[in-house]
């Protein structure tokens, strides 16, 4: 795979704070969706909470500045997709002003129209890799009947979320429990992976408090923690689209405490937590950052690098990240992890043998080698039969080819095909 894990470090599962980066960059994107309006420019003063730009179209939520400070421009960084987007640079005054404060309310005590409206209003998305809007999950007239919270993380080197909730597992709970109050939720499922002992033992201390709220053991198996696959397994169903068409609902721990800090703060989608690892950096932890601060900002509080002739740097797990040829990478909402692995000169790429092995890794049931052949045929029509939108990502195909072949690019520039197609 071109990465060493023999190097693998222990993480630390507390969370350190780096919260006063001297410039933040707050991409004006939302995963792949860049077609955002903004509404500030250069020389502007704005606060924490001030709305920089809003998605267009039925995704209206905001972006807010996660600083206080000037405006210096507009400007191109990279971003979470691999791409360079359009950020907001600001100057940080360090001054922690906020556009507003607002009286803090008990979590539970509000209208489903209410807290529909204050997730919308504070930005919140979800921070387990897609950054979809949450509200649009809930605004629905249709049974929620369940509600699961994916705490597994089942890609090597994530820690985010395990650190997080060790460390405010009181407020996640309470906040399970106020989402299912205010949106008249029959029962919770928290999914923990099982070698996650310390999160099992931590959930064991509190959960019994809560009767609606159950902890299920998930095996520790890649990719365990895909929303389909654990809607399968706990739930014993499976779903077209999404996870409401039958009633559920899956968020991630990190979204869960955001929701926490709107409903209690109305905390605007300010900072998050990210897991900084890997046998490249000199100290690996958990640290709460602004968004829009730069990993190279990160990585040179943390005491830079290992000496190692080549570096490889991902954006998210190894499997499912996006490597970077720079550290000027923006931590957006949807950033959990950035790796810094010793890199390994990679073996030749050979041509595909049709040995199977892809598809019989596939967790979506697809024919990675028939799009692989109709994308550079480019078939659109046979692209959409081959349902090449069902494709998480996830890497298998790429981690077992023996050829050596980034497989998964190749369905990624497939599925990029069809969707240039369509706009």
């Amino acid at each position: 795979m071109g990465y060493k894990r023999s190097n693998l470090k222990k993480m630390s599962k507390d969370v350190i704070d780096y919260l006063t980066p001297k410039y933040v960059y707050i991409p004006l994107a939302s995963g792949k969706d860049e077609n955002v309006t903004t509404l500030v420019k250069k020389g502007d003063y704005v606060a924490i909470g001030t709305v920089l730009g809003k998605r267009k179209g039925a995704n209206k939520v905001p972006i807010h500045s996660s600083v206080s400070g000037h405006v210096v421009g507009i400007v191109k960084k990279s971003y979470v997709t691999g791409k360079t987007v359009r950020c907001v640079k600001i100057e940080n005054d360090e001054k922690e002003t906020y556009l507003e404060k607002v009286p803090e309310r008990k979590i539970n005590e509000y209208t489903k129209e209410e807290f529909l409206e204050t997730i919308l209003d504070t930005g919140i998305v979800g921070l387990g890799g897609d950054g979809f809007p949450t509200y649009i999950k809930y605004n629905t007239d249709k049974k929620i009947h369940t509600l699961i919270v994916n705490a597994v993380e089942c890609e090597p080197y994530l820690n985010a979320d395990t650190a997080l909730m060790l460390a405010q597992c009181e407020e996640i709970l309470e906040t399970v429990d106020a989402i299912m109050e205010i949106n008249h939720i029959d029962r919770a499922i928290i999914a923990v992976s099982r070698n996650n002992t310390d999160l099992i033992h931590k959930l064991n201390n509190f959960i019994g408090t809560y009767l609606n709220i159950q902890m299920k053991i998930v095996d520790d198996v890649y990719p365990n923690g895909w929303e389909r696959i654990l809607v399968r397994e706990l739930c014993h169903t499976n779903y077209k689209e999404v996870p409401l068409e039958k009633g559920i609902v899956v968020n991630n721990v990190s979204t869960i405490f955001a929701i926490y800090e709107a409903l209690k703060y109305h905390k605007p989608m300010i900072d998050r937590v990210v897991s900084f690892t890997g046998d490249g950096l000199k100290k690996i932890y958990n640290v709460r950052v602004k968004i829009g601060t730069l990993a190279q900002d990160v990585i040179t509080f943390l005491g830079g690098y290992q000496a190692y002739e080549e570096m490889l740097l991902v954006a998210g797990g190894p499997l499912m990240g996006t490597a970077f040829p720079t550290d000027e990478i923006v931590i957006s909402p949807e950033i959990n992890c950035i790796l810094a692995l010793s890199h390994e000169k990679e073996d030749d790429v050979l041509p595909c043998i049709r040995c199977g092995k892809c598809a019989e890794a596939c967790p979506a049931k697809l024919s990675p080698t028939g799009i692989d052949k109709a994308y550079r045929k480019k078939n659109k029509k046979q692209l959409e039969q081959l349902e090449v939108e069902r494709c998480i990502g996830c890497g298998l195909c790429s981690y077992v080819c023996p050829s050596n072949r980034n497989v998964r690019k190749q369905i990624a520039l497939a599925r990029q095909l069809l969707r240039e197609e369509e706009v």
